[in-house]
């Protein structure tokens, strides 16, 4: 069990250079991007062998833990811990989690850290570079992955490799690099032994946790202490916010990395991307004739350069050059491919206004399935919900609306009142403003139906729960 590594995937961003399809309660990781399976689908897989890995240990949002969860489960994989970051404190908070973590068992156990939102195209040069990174790490070095550059990208931070490590397999790191401007980035190019930085960590746990100690003491204390007060929630272990909070919210490139001696690099070429922008996007897809990028509805004339997307309705755009156009339910992003690593400023200006088209998407998930807005109107709003089989709504009750089901598929199990009802399709029932309900899925299929909210108040935030089986909180949208 030695050689056993244990993979620790990051699944704590927004990813708002990516919107409008990334947004807050839904972000880049969770969704398909590149072919049939989310990002961190295949970051998991990635990693499925378990002669070789032990099951991923996942550090994320809470918002984001069922879903995290479901899709794990429905790429055939069996997640090891699931930990709950209670508030957003970047990368070296979770990296000193997942050390002291993989510590308690081991404090030998080799990590490889990863964020969930990478693409790897050569999975063979993936794992040759794994392996070396792999003996470097058992020489209490932390090892990176340098991605070979191929063009003067000017997106991503460099490091500049130093002496060459035991029997060449790797270089000490003598620099890292801010992402440069381009004439930097054509010298780094040009001069070689620059290799872009691309995230990922191999270390022992202990050697982590004295780095930790020696550079960024704060971030560890307030890891050591949130896990140590840590609570076990629904099979996942949700840390502990006053804890957790404490930590600086620094990257762990910049807490450790950057000041330790124990820095190394393994530089490789595996078709990688951290998907960042549409533009990294479109350099990752295939590309037709004209370097055009068309997914979904779309028709193009005598458009070259650009990335056409659509979730929802016939785009049709003729005569662009070098665009980015993404059209969802409710919004429509139109910008230069080269200027799309700005859409993290909009995104903030359109959180500043109050827009929840930067948190929710048209269909919103849910533990227990999910709902889409059909239409919304003054005081009245019409949903379609999915209940997935087993799934059970909280037992609550709204005090400013009133609501009435009809089953479209499967069969519904309606609490309302002191009554239980068992509803078929095309069968529908009321629950009056303030009445104390539930709606179950007790079949083996999903639960489809139509719900028709009146009132003066239609807020996700109206919601009482007397009890329910997720554990959440009474107020929240989640």
């Amino acid at each position: 069990m030695q050689n056993i590594i244990q993979p620790v995937i990051l699944s704590g961003g927004a990813g708002t250079r990516l919107w409008p399809v990334s947004r807050e309660l839904h972000p880049k990781q969770l969704m398909k991007l590149t072919g049939d399976r989310t990002l961190i689908q295949d970051t998991a897989l990635r990693v499925a062998d378990s002669a070789r890995f032990a099951p991923p240990m996942v550090i994320c949002n809470g918002e984001h833990r069922f879903l995290i969860s479901d899709q794990l489960q429905d790429a055939g994989l069996a997640p090891g811990d699931l930990l709950i970051e209670p508030v957003a404190r970047n990368t070296a908070a979770a990296v000193a989690v997942a050390a002291l973590a993989a510590a308690q068992r081991n404090p030998e156990q080799i990590l490889l850290i990863m964020p969930a939102d990478h693409v790897i195209a050569d999975l063979g040069a993936f794992a040759v570079a794994i392996e070396r990174a792999r003996q470097l790490a058992q020489d209490k070095l932390i090892v990176t992955f340098g991605i070979t550059p191929d063009r003067p990208e000017t997106g991503y931070g460099y490091i500049r490799r130093g002496a060459p490590t035991r029997e060449g397999t790797g270089f000490a790191i003598a620099q890292f690099v801010e992402k440069p401007n381009l004439d930097t980035a054509q010298r780094y190019l040009t001069e070689g032994g620059y290799d872009w930085n691309s995230g990922m960590f191999v270390a022992r746990a202990d050697v982590l946790l004295e780095e930790f100690a020696a550079h960024a003491p704060a971030v560890l204390a307030a890891a050591r202490d949130a896990l140590s007060r840590a609570e076990r929630d629904l099979g996942f272990i949700r840390l502990n916010k006053s804890a957790f909070e404490l930590a600086p919210a620094t990257p762990f490139d910049r807490a450790v990395m950057e000041k330790t001696s124990r820095a190394a690099t393994v530089p490789v070429t595996m078709g990688w991307s951290d998907i960042g922008t549409w533009h990294s996007l479109w350099q990752t897809l295939p590309q037709d004739e004209r370097g055009n990028v068309l997914v979904g509805d779309v028709e193009a004339l005598d458009c070259s350069g650009c990335l056409i997307r659509s979730d929802h309705k016939l785009t049709a755009v003729v005569g662009a050059k070098d665009l980015v156009v993404v059209v969802t339910k409710d919004a429509v992003m139109v910008a230069p491919r080269e200027r799309t690593s700005e859409l993290g400023k909009l995104v903030d200006t359109l959180k500043s206004k109050g827009r929840s088209e930067t948190k929710l998407h048209d269909v919103v998930h849910r533990p227990w399935g999910n709902y889409a807005t059909l239409t919304l109107g003054e005081r009245f709003q019409v949903k379609r919900i999915t209940v997935k089989p087993g799934g059970r709504l909280s037992l609550q009750k709204h005090m400013h609306r009133a609501e009435h089901w009809t089953v479209v598929e499967g069969t519904a199990q309606v609490t309302v009142g002191s009554t239980v009802t068992l509803l078929g399709e095309n069968e529908s029932i009321y629950v009056p403003l303030g009445e104390v309900h539930r709606l179950e899925n007790l079949g083996k299929i999903p639960l489809i139906l139509i719900e028709v909210q009146s009132g003066g108040y239609l807020g996700e935030d109206d919601i009482i729960r007397l009890e329910d089986v997720y554990a959440r909180a009474t107020g929240t949208t989640s």
